[in-house]
C-alpha cells in the first residue's frame, strides 16, 4: 500500500520532474547542443503525456477515494519512467530508447483510459443493479461495492440490506384514488 501511494504522489511530480530530468541528463552526459535542443522539445511532449496520464488515473474514483494506484498503474508506470530515465545515460542508444518511451506512453494512456471506462462500467452495473432490487422491492445487496461480475453470469444473493438513512425500513405507499363523474 506504501508504494501505490507513493506513486499516486509520484505521478504528479514526474510530470515535471522526469522532463527536467532529461534536459539536465542530456546536457550532463555529453549529448551536443543540437541533441539538447531536440530533447527539449521531446521533454515537453513527454511532460505533457505525464501530466494527461496522471489526469486520466486520478478521474478514476477509487483512486481518489484510496489516494492510492492499483499495482497493475504502478507496473506499467515504473515501465515508462524507467524508459524516461534511461534516455540520457545512453546517448548511442537514445533513439531506440525514445521509440520505445513514445510506443510506451501511448500503451500506458490506452491502458489507464481502459481501466477508467471499465471502473466506471462496474460502478454503473453495481447501480443498476441496486436499482433492479429497489425496483423489485428486494433488500439492496452487497455488490454496490464489490466488484461486478460479468453480465451473463448469474450473481449469488445475499442478505446484506441496504442502509436506510433515517428512513423506515419499510417504505410507505400512498394510494391516491381517483373518482370519475358520472355525467
Amino acid at each position: 500500500m506504501i508504494i501505490r501511494r507513493a506513486f499516486y504522489h509520484w505521478q504528479f511530480i514526474a510530470a515535471g520532474a522526469l522532463p527536467l530530468w532529461l534536459l539536465v541528463g542530456s546536457a550532463i552526459f555529453g549529448s551536443g547542443a543540437w541533441a539538447v535542443l531536440g530533447i527539449f522539445f521531446g521533454a515537453v511532449l513527454i511532460g505533457l503525456g505525464l501530466l494527461l496520464v496522471a489526469l486520466v488515473i486520478y478521474a478514476r474514483k477509487d483512486v481518489r477515494e484510496t489516494r492510492a494506484l492499483s499495482y497493475a498503474d504502478v507496473g506499467v508506470l515504473t515501465l515508462w519512467h524507467a524508459l524516461i530515465i534511461a534516455i540520457p545515460f545512453s546517448t548511442d542508444a537514445a533513439g531506440w530508447l525514445s521509440v520505445l518511451v513514445i510506443i510506451g506512453g501511448l500503451a500506458v494512456f490506452w491502458f489507464v483510459v481502459w481501466e477508467l471506462f471499465d471502473a466506471a462500467r462496474r460502478r454503473v452495473l453495481a447501480m443498476v443493479d441496486l436499482v433492479e432490487q429497489q425496483a423489485h422491492g428486494q433488500s439492496a445487496t452487497a455488490t454496490a461495492t464489490a466488484p461486478h461480475p460479468l453480465p451473463n453470469r448469474s450473481r449469488p444473493q445475499e442478505t446484506k440490506t441496504a442502509p436506510t438513512f433515517g428512513r423506515s425500513a419499510k417504505p410507505q405507499v400512498i394510494v391516491i384514488e381517483e373518482k370519475r363523474d358520472q355525467t
